[in-house]
């Protein structure tokens, strides 16, 4: 892993850390989370780090990131019509998309 990449996580998970236990993200705090991880930051991390959270809510970010993303859709299953063929047509109409899903499933990196 790069080292920019390195430190920039560890911020992160520090200021995480320090926000689910409602602590200040400080620079020093973000410096002694990451000391006890065994990571050692460049010395202007913490303090970018610090900066930043100043004018943002984690926790509100963080609740706003789960809700923000798509859920998983309940399966598409087509199901069956007491009267057979008035459901057929629109069945027949929603069969290319899941059948183009599956072409893109197929798609191998190493072919």
């Amino acid at each position: 892993m790069v080292a920019a990449s390195k430190n920039e996580l560890a911020c992160v998970y520090a200021a995480l850390i320090l926000s689910d236990d409602g602590a200040p993200v400080t620079a020093d705090k973000i410096t002694a989370i990451a000391e006890a991880a065994g990571v050692s930051l460049d010395a202007f991390y913490p303090t970018l780090f610090a900066k930043a959270c100043e004018s943002v809510d984690i926790e509100q970010v963080i609740t706003q990131m789960s809700s923000a993303t798509p859920s998983a859709g309940g399966g598409g299953g087509v199901g069956g019509a007491a009267d057979g063929g008035a459901a057929a047509p629109a069945a027949e109409e929603k069969e290319p998309e899941p059948e183009e899903e599956e072409e893109e499933a197929e798609f191998d990196l190493f072919d």
